[in-house]
């Protein structure tokens, strides 16, 4: 059984003091590559994708070399650009964009940029591991992207997001806190993860957990000493 969201964040009541220009930047090269995906044909598409997805069965065998001969360690790093269809890479890039601008503004752009790789390094090994036999290809940023979720938490909890909110026919926007919608979608990873096989549903679950935790733990090291633990607002900068 796989558990769906019935709230739909669209964006959030939490300004910046910096224009979010690696949040946008990261969002830009998503989407060319993701353009570029599409003007291949579906042999070219896949062998584009097999070339720089990660494959965990080859990831843990050290089998060398890619079709395009990239070290199959390379990977682990390609295989976040990758998407897998139109709403794979839309709603990744709408929680980037909604949840990334706040977390680049709290830690500064080059740490930002560590932060994002380093979680989404930690979420891909935690799917491979996890699934270690599996010659299906993980593609896709959402595992660095749990990891800006889990900060998020830890640092604007009250914050306000407008959300989608479905209920079979009864459909309107509200302003909920971000606690709520984060905590709704962890628990949805959760759920999913102990209900299904990562493989056979071509979702990363534990990408998204293991992302998420890396977030809650590397956030007190990332973040401005200025910004504190489940503020909001504006920031201030020296």
């Amino acid at each position: 059984m796989r558990w769906s969201s019935a709230l739909i964040p669209l964006r959030d009541i939490n300004p910046t003091e910096r224009f979010a220009i690696v949040t946008l930047l990261l969002i830009i090269l998503n989407c060319i590559i993701f353009f570029y995906q599409t003007t291949l044909g579906q042999a070219a598409e896949e062998h584009f994708i097999a070339s720089f997805a990660l494959i965990p069965k080859h990831f843990f065998s050290y089998t060398g070399l890619m079709h395009n001969e990239l070290p199959v360690s390379a990977t682990i790093l390609t295989s976040m650009f990758l998407h897998g269809g139109f709403f794979h890479i839309a709603g990744n890039m709408l929680y980037l964009w909604i949840f990334g601008n706040n977390i680049e503004d709290a830690m500064g752009r080059m740490k930002f940029i560590i932060f994002y790789l380093v979680c989404g390094f930690v979420a891909a090994y935690a799917h491979a591991y996890m699934n270690s036999s599996s010659i299906t290809p993980m593609i896709g940023a959402s595992g660095a992207i749990s990891g800006i979720l889990g900060a998020y938490l830890l640092l604007y909890p009250r914050a306000r997001v407008v959300t989608l909110f479905i209920i079979v026919f009864y459909i309107r926007t509200i302003p909920v806190p971000a606690m709520v919608v984060l905590l709704f979608w962890i628990l949805l990873q959760f759920l999913n993860a102990l209900g299904a096989s990562n493989s056979a549903e071509g979702v990363a679950w534990y990408a998204h957990l293991a992302g998420f935790i890396t977030g809650m733990i590397l956030i007190g090291v990332f973040k401005r000493r200025d910004v504190p633990f489940g503020g909001g607002g504006r920031l201030s900068y020296p």
